[in-house]
């Protein structure tokens, strides 16, 4: 399954995400309302211009919004991420701005932007690092946002903005 190193454990959610694991998805940080992953693209995820297939880096973007939208442990979170809840997308847009390649590392950084009862709105800027760059660290990372100031340091350019807008529903 993905890579996650909090407690050893893996999120919940990402338990039996088999596209998560086939992806290669590495799990960096998490925290309330928000989550930070990276992969690196693989031949497989291109498309017929060799560049990453847009279905490919907006599941990436999918998989940061549910991390960020979902607690680590079930029921920790008060009000509607109690336990019996599950957090799911009610829509989503994405702006793809420039192509990642082969190689390159992508870095998704997911971050509530509002909620209300039940329904919660997100950010998630995704960034594609040179091939063979060293991505930033984790902790650097949480708290990089669309109002980043110079002092932070992206990691990479930012390739695409995806937008969701969750609703927590009854678990099944």
């Amino acid at each position: 399954m993905a890579e996650l190193t909090i407690s050893g454990d893996t999120h919940p959610i990402l338990k039996d995400d088999y596209a998560s694991e086939w992806m290669g998805i590495q799990v960096l940080s998490l925290g309330d309302g928000r989550a930070t992953i990276r992969m690196t693209l693989r031949q497989e995820m291109l498309n017929g211009f060799g560049m990453a297939h847009g279905g490919m880096v907006f599941a990436f973007g999918d998989t940061a919004f549910a991390l960020a939208c979902n607690p680590a442990i079930p029921g920790s979170a008060p009000g509607p991420d109690a336990a019996g809840t599950i957090t799911v997308a009610a829509g989503v847009d994405i702006n793809f701005l420039k192509p990642a390649y082969r190689g390159q590392v992508l870095t998704a950084v997911a971050n509530r932007r509002a909620s209300a009862g039940r329904s919660g709105l997100y950010d998630i800027q995704i960034y594609a690092a040179a091939p063979g760059a060293d991505a930033a660290p984790a902790a650097s990372l949480a708290g990089i946002s669309s109002a980043a100031t110079a002092a932070d340091t992206p990691p990479g350019e930012l390739i695409a903005e995806f937008r969701g807008r969750s609703r927590t529903i009854a678990k099944k």
